[in-house]
């Protein structure tokens, strides 16, 4: 080897040193600068993070940022707490002072019709009543949506039996399910889940409620539960009017009614209700459903805690 090849070959040695030390430091650095951000983003999460650089550093110039995120994170969480405690207040007012007029309402219309009455104050006083029980329903819905949303009330899931559910809603929708001669047909089971007893029958009531509404006299509603590895499936199954696809997706939108139903009495809170209740449990709801051949509504409820 010439002394012309030595040099090249010292050269390109000292160039391949050269990049692997800069390659080293340049890791060095970054996996410094991660640690720091790992350690400034579990200061931010406990809520203890404080500015320790004060140079000209990226490190520096990051903490700053940080810094003034959480000061603007914690200026919205104070205002988001003082507008849940003005929603609170609202609501305590809303459900205090109507529920003395409504029940009044109800009870005077109650002892009209005791009352023999001539033929067209009869159909006021049942308007009236009806219109009454309607405002009544309106307003506790409204209030229990509203105290979910700012958790006033919390759903507390525990591992409970599914039949009991099925048990519980079934009580609760009997006698509707009576006035229309529909019959309930029920797949017995000894699936558990975790759920809330009071507020899943309330959900489950509302989807039944809503089978009874949209069936025909004298048809069939069906109730099973099905286990998955994770969940625990129950579907409601009737034979009423359907929906059509391009709605099954705002159903369950508060207050949305369809057009093809504002015949029927309903204010579209009853699903909405029944979507955050699950949801608050862990759950979900599907709907699959075809115009003129029925519905089924099923309900996700979570069979491991989470």
């Amino acid at each position: 080897m010439n002394k012309l090849d030595l040099i090249c070959v010292i050269v390109a040695v000292v160039a391949i040193g050269a990049t692997t030390i800069t390659i080293l430091l340049y890791q060095r650095k970054m996996h410094h600068l991660m640690n720091n951000l790992h350690i400034m983003l579990d200061s931010a999460i406990k809520g203890d993070f404080s500015e320790r650089v004060f140079d000209e550093s990226t490190l520096s110039a990051l903490e700053t940022k940080m810094s003034q995120y959480l000061s603007c994170c914690i200026v919205s969480s104070k205002n988001l707490t003082e507008e849940k405690n003005k929603i609170k207040s609202l609501i305590s007012d809303i459900s205090h002072q109507t529920k003395t007029p409504i029940a009044n309402i109800l009870l005077y219309s109650q002892l009209l019709n005791e009352v023999e009455l001539p033929e067209n104050c009869s159909v006021c006083v049942n308007a009236l009543s009806y219109q009454a029980e309607k405002l009544n329903f309106l307003i506790g819905a409204l209030v229990k949506i509203s105290r979910l949303e700012t958790g006033i009330i919390t759903v507390n899931p525990k591992k409970q039996s599914v039949q009991k559910l099925f048990c519980a809603a079934i009580a609760e929708i009997k006698p509707k399910l009576e006035a229309k001669e529909i019959s309930l047909q029920v797949e017995q089971t000894d699936i558990t889940a975790y759920l809330d007893i009071k507020w899943t029958t309330e959900a489950l009531y509302n989807i039944l409620d809503n089978a009874v509404k949209y069936s025909p006299v004298k048809s069939m509603i069906r109730i099973k539960a099905l286990p998955y590895e994770l969940f625990c499936r129950i579907d409601i199954s009737d034979e009423g009017i359907g929906i059509a696809e391009e709605e099954q997706s705002k159903i369950f939108s508060r207050f949305y009614r369809s057009p093809t139903v504002s015949h029927e009495e309903g204010v579209g809170v009853g699903l909405f209700l029944a979507r955050e209740i699950i949801f608050s449990a862990g759950g979900y709801i599907k709907v699959s459903s075809k115009p003129g051949q029925g519905s089924t509504f099923s309900i996700f409820l979570p069979t491991e805690k989470r």
